[in-house]
């Protein structure tokens, strides 16, 4: 059974910082690239941060550069998101996502993991 479970999330004050893991299960963890999104309220999903099946390459939304870090241990089937500078605008359920790097290309999605960010 494939299992992507977020946590981490929670209340933190304006320039603090938060670590979200994604811990994967079910699957080929090292075979899947994996993306963070976020979604706030009444608003679509927006891509935070994405990294590749290995590692080697990252990728950012612009508003999250230099503030959030995405890295991953494939020994522990585990993605991370390091959020620092936090701020009230990143208030949002954040979302785990893993798409296969190989033909079928699957895509699994996670439950989310709420972070507010307010004082």
């Amino acid at each position: 059974q494939v299992k992507l479970v977020e946590s981490g999330g929670g209340l933190v004050q304006p320039g603090g910082s938060l670590r979200l893991s994604c811990a994967a299960s079910g699957f080929t963890f090292s075979n899947y690239a994996m993306t963070w999104y976020r979604q706030a309220p009444g608003k679509e999903r927006e891509l935070v941060a994405t990294i590749t099946s290995t590692g080697g390459v990252t990728n950012y939304a612009d508003s999250m550069k230099g503030r959030f870090t995405i890295s991953r241990d494939n020994d522990k089937n585990t993605v991370y998101l390091q959020m620092n500078s936090l701020k009230p605008e990143d208030t949002a359920v954040y979302y785990c996502n893993a798409r296969g790097s190989y033909f079928p290309f699957r895509t699994y999605w996670g439950q989310g993991t709420q972070v507010t960010v307010s004082s």
